[in-house]
C-alpha cells in the first residue's frame, strides 16, 4: 500500500543519498553533490514554502522515494510535479497509477488548482507512457532543453487540466491512499 506524508528531519541523510544516486539522477536535470547542511537549509526553508510541496513515499509503511509538488501558481491555477523511487522495494505499475490518479485529486480538490505539469527527459518512453495511461497528454517536446554531461536532451512536456481528469476519472479504479500534508491549508 502507498501513502504519501511530509519528510520528517530525520529522514534528510537518507534524502540526500537518494538524490545522488546514478540510477535517480540519470532522470533529472542535475547530479548534486550535496552535503547535509545543505539539506537541513532546504527543509528549514520548505517549512514556509506556499509554492512547493515535498511528500516521503512510503510503500508498505516504508519510505521508498521522494514526491514533489513544485511551483505552485495560485494565480494562473498550475503546478508543476515529479518524482523518484529510491527504494529496492518498489511498487506495482497498478500502485503507482493509483499514486498519480490520487494526486490528481489532491491537486485538483484538495489544492484547488486547474492544472498539473511535468517535465520528462525525452528518452524515459516507460514514464511518458505510464503519464498517459493516467490521462496526462503530451503538449510538446523542447528540442535541446537541457544540457547533461557533455549532451543535449530533449525534453517532454506534458500535463493535464481539471475539467479534462473530470470527465475521464470515472474510468479508472483506484484506491484511494492516504496523502498527509500539513500545507493543505496554505493560501
Amino acid at each position: 500500500m502507498i501513502s504519501l506524508r511530509p519528510i520528517l528531519e530525520e529522514e534528510l541523510d537518507m534524502i540526500m543519498h537518494w538524490r545522488m544516486q546514478p540510477n535517480i539522477t540519470k532522470f533529472m536535470y542535475t547530479d548534486p553533490v550535496l552535503t547535509l547542511e545543505q539539506q537541513r537549509e532546504w527543509y528549514e526553508k520548505s517549512k514556509h514554502d506556499t509554492k512547493n510541496i515535498h511528500f516521503i513515499i512510503q510503500y508498505n509503511q516504508k519510505a521508498v522515494g521522494v514526491l514533489n509538488i513544485t511551483d505552485i501558481d495560485r494565480t494562473h491555477q498550475r503546478c508543476e510535479w515529479g518524482y523518484y523511487i529510491a527504494s529496492k522495494e518498489k511498487p506495482t505499475l497498478k500502485e503507482i497509477l493509483s499514486l498519480e490518479w490520487n494526486l490528481y485529486d489532491y491537486v485538483f480538490y484538495t489544492l484547488g488548482l486547474n492544472k498539473i505539469c511535468g517535465e520528462i527527459f525525452a528518452f524515459n518512453k516507460a514514464v511518458i507512457r505510464m503519464h498517459q495511461m493516467c490521462g496526462s497528454v503530451i503538449e510538446g517536446t523542447r528540442k535541446k532543453h537541457i544540457y547533461k554531461n557533455g549532451e543535449y536532451y530533449d525534453v517532454v512536456e506534458m500535463g493535464i487540466c481539471k475539467e479534462d481528469w473530470e470527465q475521464m476519472r470515472h474510468r479508472f479504479q483506484y484506491e484511494k491512499i492516504i496523502i498527509q500534508s500539513s500545507t493543505e491549508s496554505n493560501p
